[in-house]
């Protein structure tokens, strides 16, 4: 077995930086959630769609308490959801997040990230027992493939879903579909038999490439290196879906 990291406390932050929040309903976590975007992230993936969100200091600076003021006015309607840290990569604001996270328990909500995964080895046991459900996010099974994709290594994020799993935190996983880069049968093959192996995924999101982050990196003045590229199609999903279903994962 993978030799897991030595997780060390990241303490907490009061203060942190927001780029905004949106409610949701069934794709964020179960029920009806709060949506809140955390500033920064470290990969530069080529579908993104919020490139908007990379720069952490492009957000707005808010406290715990500032951001829960916010959060209480939805308080009844999260008693049949929850509220969802997503970003951007929340984790680059770990000990931030670690905060946001106790105040949601202290109110007994349930609580979700959605991650890549690359950063966490910040996640300590804190954390860990804050966190209901993991959105993982994971971008390509093929390593050179990952890299060239997000700019990142793939290694950090497998070592985090064996620790999610060895916490026996449940996780839905997302695998972005993009025509021509992760759509090969192979690399599906080899994400399903290892999400499968590890026995905490309750489902798998198989989420089609769009092109509706388009315009934002023209407005950033960002290289765009898929504007050719189609949207996946509806069959094209479905095949995909059938390979995650034939290792016994619920995939849609």
């Amino acid at each position: 077995m993978t030799q897991l990291p030595v997780i060390h406390d990241v303490g907490e932050r009061t203060k942190g930086w927001i780029h905004s929040w949106e409610t949701s309903a069934g794709q964020d976590g179960p029920g009806w959630r709060l949506v809140v975007f955390l500033s920064g992230c470290l990969l530069r993936c080529q579908y993104c769609h919020n490139p908007d969100t990379w720069n952490m200091y492009s957000g707005k600076e808010m406290t715990v308490d500032e951001i829960w003021d916010e959060v209480k006015h939805y308080l009844p309607m999260l008693r049949r959801g929850g509220v969802t840290f997503t970003g951007g990569e929340p984790l680059v604001q770990a000990p931030f997040l670690k905060s946001l996270l106790r105040r949601a328990k202290e109110h007994n909500l349930h609580t979700a990230i959605d991650t890549a995964g690359f950063l966490g080895d910040r996640v300590d046991r804190q954390m860990m027992n804050d966190i209901d459900l993991v959105l993982l996010d994971i971008k390509s099974w093929d390593p050179r493939k990952y890299l060239d994709l997000t700019s990142k290594e793939l290694e950090p994020t497998l070592q985090f879903a064996r620790r999610l799993a060895e916490a026996k935190r449940p996780v839905w996983l997302r695998y972005v579909l993009v025509p021509g880069l992760t759509d090969t049968p192979e690399d599906i093959e080899g994400l399903a038999a290892f999400a499968a192996e590890l026995g905490n995924i309750e489902r798998v999101d198989v989420l089609p490439f769009h092109q509706l982050g388009r315009s934002k990196w023209a407005e950033l003045g960002l290289d765009y290196k898929l504007q050719n590229v189609l949207p996946a199609s509806v069959e094209q999903v479905r095949s995909a879906i059938e390979i995650f279903k034939r290792d016994g994962l619920f995939a849609c």
